[in-house]
């Protein structure tokens, strides 16, 4: 099967076309890596290339309770940490710089911190604290100076983490964070030059896309969207939604970004598509493809690139099984993961999965 041969990634080898989905798992205590994490990590880098979990790029992306960041010094020698890990293993780093704009409570903020989203949106229902279910905050609609230096917090980050050896950075512009806020139109409602028609959704996000690139490179440079999406109540179905993803992978392909990364929540029981957007991307981005959902066997896996996807992407199998790519070569069964230690801190569920 092609899924185990080595892939070019601009100017990586990846040892196989198995990507690690990036997965929030909450165990970065003060929001810093730490050394548990570089055992996760280390544990799971038989995957060709590893996509982090959402990492904040500031005090104001924070939403999530023991989520990392990598906007102070401690943050970043924590990433260094892992990044090298993964490198003796022979397998390759994107981390994935995520800001939960509205999706966040005071709580799960460092002091400081203000709730920022594109327009004044609440998010319906409560977020998990470490002092139990809170309402999720009245985010601040943002200002243009709010939006200058949000950007430029992506490209700090980015640049701090490059420098301490990470291979590449993911945008994350899906589910319903920061990014995919802008573009959806449920939660931008500005009247201003981001919003409104899709072009002016979609200036944000490019603009840190555009700004990243002559920061760090375009070859180092990832972006993940989620057409579609309904996850933190994001509007799955609108009149532009076509037309404005085929735009934004155009713009996406003239910067010649390593790659667009594609979620696909259907295996999960999320809303059906009521397009083919998938494979009007597929034809849009010239880069490599990465996409996946569902995938708990190389069968599967395989099926994805036959699809016309490069990479593919597995997420919840990895928590529970460090070895994937051995266990899939030789058809073995899988561990299923224990979902109540997902988000919990420590060890259990996180690095006590045997390595068999």
């Amino acid at each position: 099967m092609t899924v185990f041969e080595p892939y070019t990634l601009g100017n990586l080898t990846l040892k196989n076309k198995i990507v690690m989905a990036p997965m929030t798992r909450s165990r970065a205590i003060d929001n810093i890596p730490n050394d548990l994490m570089v055992t996760y990590y280390e544990q799971r880098s038989d995957a060709g290339l590893i996509i982090s979990e959402g990492v904040s790029p500031s005090i104001n992306g924070t939403g999530y309770a023991r989520i990392p960041g990598a906007y102070t010094e401690a943050q970043i020698q924590g990433w260094e940490k892992i990044a090298s890990a993964i490198h003796a293993k022979e397998s390759k780093l994107f981390v994935q710089l995520m800001h939960c704009g509205r999706s966040s409570a005071k709580v799960n903020q460092p002091e400081g911190a203000r709730t920022i989203a594109p327009s004044s949106v609440q998010l319906e229902g409560e977020i998990y604290t470490d002092q139990g279910m809170a309402p999720y905050d009245i985010p601040e609609a943002m200002s243009i100076e709010d939006i200058k230096t949000t950007q430029n917090d992506f490209v700090q980050a980015a640049a701090k983490l490059i420098k301490a050896g990470v291979d590449g950075i993911e945008l994350h512009s899906a589910n319903g964070y920061l990014l995919d806020q802008f573009l959806n139109p449920v939660t931008n409602q500005r009247t201003d030059d981001y919003g409104g028609d899709y072009k002016n959704r979609v200036r944000f996000v490019l603009e840190t896309v555009q700004q990243t690139v002559e920061a760090i490179g375009a070859n180092k440079i990832g972006v993940r969207i989620s057409p579609h999406g309904a996850f933190n109540s994001m509007a799955h179905e609108y009149e532009d939604l076509v037309a404005m993803y085929s735009y934004f992978a155009e713009e996406l392909n003239k910067l010649q970004i390593a790659y667009l990364h594609i979620v696909d929540h259907r295996p999960m029981g999320a809303p059906d598509f009521s397009t083919d957007v998938l494979a009007r991307l597929r034809n849009i981005f010239k880069g490599t493809i990465i996409s996946g959902g569902g995938v708990t066997s190389a069968q599967q896996a395989q099926d994805y690139l036959n699809k016309g996807n490069d990479l593919v992407y597995i997420g919840r199998p990895y928590i529970s099984n460090p070895n994937l790519v051995e266990k899939l070569k030789q058809e073995r069964e899988l561990t299923p993961p224990n979902m109540d230690t997902f988000y919990t801190p420590g060890v259990l569920g996180y690095t006590d999965y045997a390595l068999f």
